[in-house]
């Protein structure tokens, strides 16, 4: 089980106006709403300037033809025409409660006045009360905005032979009502289309922000300890978060990779550090006793006296030559710089083979290693290697079981092998011969040679293998690369 530092909890995703789908449906709505009050407002000041237009120029049209005729008030009244005039211009009678146009004649003071018998209704009254000066409006040219009894209009004013004036305008009640109509009409579509977007956006949102979703969960699992969670792959993903998505998986891996490593190591160190003081407490028990002996005054026998006295100087030769294994892992888990030079590697074999015979001379030793083979390697290594594989063989085989040592350049790489027809090891103990301190049987040797000579072959950038059965010997091959 994995063990991890406290479990902090992550903060739950909330979905309110502070969380990221908030904001973006916040301003998509927001610039849509700018968006549409700035067209209502362009079409309907568009759509009013036209239609002011229109109604100014039926005014300009009236006002020019009457000045045009350069007729006075006299004339006007005395003409037959008056009859047709009045149809054209003249409104309903006071029956129209808000009249489409008023018209009206007045004096030089601006007063209503009397035509063709008939008295001014009390609209044209208000009419020229609301123009005030019928000169300026006469001088101005173009129809200016004046309020007839409540109601808007359009007015213009042509001036008489005599000095009187007549007094034009048209109603724009309906044009601002119809400006009005259009303003709660475009404002409803507007809110509409507001709430249609904030639902679109929260489902699209939402959809999007899935994958950090399942990132925000995927962290949770592994900060409680479940380091194989990885986060999954989205239907539909965009481009940004399919890049993060790939690099937060592989930093996970790299993460869980780097724990395993790291427990696997703990792991490792704690049982070399009990192997280790369990093969250092052997030979340091069996000196303390045989000192204790001597202390007491038990050794009495001068032959006594020697034989503890050898086998308390066997007991530190053990111990000095399982520290100087130590150290030499200790130097290799450090990973130090090796002193590559160009080396030959079948007179070391050769040197290994002699050594062999010179030990054991009773033993077969075949030497595949004829003539010079270079390699770019660390000449203390490999003799070390050498070393402990033919000790191996010395150790843990009967003398005359035959031995090869042979060395070979093949595809690029260089094959060291070391064979031999001993008894063998089964499945099990083959897997776990480069495990530190361990020997088969609890036979003799300190458990490290194999280590070492993984490290070593480590170092050098290659890799070591073991071919192996019940009956049918050990070989082993360091395959080193070619520099």
């Amino acid at each position: 089980m994995i063990r991890l530092p406290p479990y902090i909890p992550l903060p739950r995703c909330r979905h309110g106006l502070r969380s990221l789908r908030g904001k973006l449906t916040l301003a998509n709505v927001a610039l849509l709403a700018l968006g549409i009050v700035v067209t209502t407002a362009v079409s309907l000041m568009g759509m009013r300037h036209y239609l002011l237009d229109q109604v100014d120029a039926e005014l300009d049209q009236t006002r020019k033809s009457l000045s045009s005729a350069r007729l006075s008030m006299r004339e006007i009244d005395s003409l037959s025409t008056l009859a047709f005039i009045r149809d054209r211009l003249v409104p309903a009678t006071e029956q129209s409660p808000k009249p489409d146009s008023v018209f009206a004649w007045v004096d030089g003071k601006g007063r209503a006045v009397s035509l063709g018998g008939f008295e001014p209704t009390d609209t044209q009254k208000a009419f020229a009360d609301a123009v005030g000066d019928p000169g300026a409006l006469a001088r101005a040219g173009e129809p200016h905005d004046v309020t007839v009894r409540g109601d808007a209009y359009r007015a213009t004013a042509a001036r008489l032979t005599d000095g009187t004036y007549v007094l034009l305008a048209t109603s724009t009640e309906g044009l601002h009502k119809g400006i009005a109509k259009a303003l709660r009409l475009d404002l409803t579509v507007g809110t509409l289309l507001l709430a249609l977007l904030a639902v679109l956006t929260m489902i699209g949102v939402s959809r999007r922000m899935r994958p950090l979703e399942d990132m925000v969960e995927t962290s949770s699992a592994i900060a409680e300890g479940d380091l194989t969670r990885r986060v999954p792959s989205s239907h539909h993903p965009t481009q940004e978060v399919e890049q993060l998505r790939i690099a937060l998986n592989s930093m996970l891996q790299q993460v869980e990779s780097a724990y395993r490593t790291r427990e696997r190591s703990a792991a490792q160190l704690r049982r070399f550090v009990g192997d280790a003081s369990h093969e250092l407490r052997t030979p340091l028990a069996a000196i303390r006793g045989y000192l204790q002996l001597y202390d007491k005054g038990m050794l009495t026998d001068p032959v006594e006296r020697r034989r503890a006295w050898d086998r308390m100087n066997a007991e530190v030769d053990r111990m000095g030559r399982l520290v100087d294994e130590l150290l030499t892992l200790a130097r290799l888990d450090q990973r130090p710089e090796l002193r590559f030079r160009n080396i030959d590697l079948s007179r070391l074999v050769r040197d290994a083979a002699e050594d062999l015979r010179a030990q054991q001379p009773e033993r077969p030793v075949t030497v595949g290693a004829d003539g010079t083979l270079l390699v770019h390697a660390d000449e203390s290594g490999l003799r070390q290697v050498l070393g402990n594989l033919v000790g191996n063989v010395r150790t843990h085989t009967p003398v005359d079981v035959p031995v090869r040592l042979g060395v070979e350049r093949e595809d690029g790489v260089v094959r060291l092998c070391v064979a031999d027809e001993g008894p063998g090891l089964d499945e099990e103990d083959a897997a776990r011969i480069f495990d530190r301190f361990f020997r088969t049987g609890g036979g003799a040797g300190s458990g490290l040679g194999m280590a070492i000579v993984q490290g070593v072959v480590t170092a050098h950038g290659g890799e070591v293998a073991v071919r192996t059965a019940p009956g049918r010997g050990l070989a082993v091959t360091v395959t080193l690369p070619v520099r």
